[in-house]
């Protein structure tokens, strides 16, 4: 059965180290077996801090970014690309520090940025992306990580939409550390068949974030989990499915997911609704 994870940003953003206790805990309490760590910017997470509270509740570790404000790899200010590129090789470094297999987010463009682009545009800023991440896949590289490059829906990002658009903008760099990380929300909104859209990743899948197709719990929505599974089974992965929603009590975090009512009774709720339906999943 692969592990099953959430992420903080469930409940709080930004984690800090000195938030991190009580965060690990409370995930170990519910009952799952990964905690995703956002690291929003650099100095807010160590592993001095983390390390011994994963061992503590006997949690594996996931690292995600954010591509907010200011952070993109397609950008015409290299000083832009520079400050970025240093951003991720902190999330690699923090995940090495923590034994985290794994750094995972929308590591093209701001998040938010929506843009049309003819061919040619599209073509000098796909030549962009690939020369912005090939140091950082070295730099993973070195570090024993793996990058997964998530695909996000139309609203939030107008460069890689779908799994076919990314292996094809990804492809000179694809191998055993750059790869895709499929968050169902997305996929429900940007592809024909998630199931589907999980397949054609295959091997190069690296990460797979879950939540229903109303960014609530996964479980009693438009999903077609059962087939989600399959598809799963099908390449290979057996790495976490990591609920991933966010709370609209914190007011930054709410605009930049578009948050704008409560998608469960509690968090807690939600977190323990996901945890059983993913539970159930993976037993059948």
């Amino acid at each position: 059965m692969r592990p099953i994870g959430i992420n903080t940003w469930v409940w709080t953003s930004p984690l800090r180290d000195a938030g991190a206790p009580e965060a690990i805990a409370h995930v170990a309490d519910l009952g799952f077996d990964v905690v995703e760590l956002p690291l929003e910017r650099e100095g807010d997470l160590s592993a001095e801090a983390l390390v011994p509270l994963l061992e503590r509740h006997g949690l594996g570790a996931s690292v995600v970014g954010a591509m907010g404000p200011g952070r993109s790899l397609v950008d015409d200010d290299e000083d832009v690309v520079e400050a970025t590129r240093g951003y991720l090789a902190a999330c690699i470094d923090l995940a090495a520090a923590i034994g985290a297999p794994a750094v995972c987010g929308p590591f093209t463009a701001e998040t938010g940025r929506t843009w049309r682009q003819g061919a040619d545009e599209r073509a000098a800023t796909i030549a962009r992306l690939r020369a912005g991440l090939a140091t950082v896949v070295e730099h993973a590289a070195a570090r024993g990580v793996r990058i997964g490059i998530e695909p996000l829906n139309r609203y939030e990002t107008s460069l890689l939409n779908t799994v076919e658009q990314s292996l094809d903008a990804l492809e000179p760099l694809l191998g055993e550390h750059l790869g895709l990380a499929l968050d169902t929300y997305h996929l429900g909104i940007e592809e024909r068949s998630t199931p589907a859209a999980i397949r054609a990743a295959g091997e190069h899948l690296v990460h797979v974030q879950v939540c229903g197709s109303d960014r609530g719990a996964p479980g009693g929505d438009q999903t077609d989990w059962p087939g989600v599974r399959a598809a799963l089974d099908a390449v290979g992965y057996a790495g976490p499915l990591v609920i991933e929603s966010f709370t609209a009590d914190n007011a930054a975090i709410a605009v930049a997911a578009s948050i704008w009512r409560p998608l469960a009774p509690t968090q807690d709720a939600l977190a323990r609704d996901g945890l059983a339906l993913l539970r159930e999943l993976e037993a059948a």
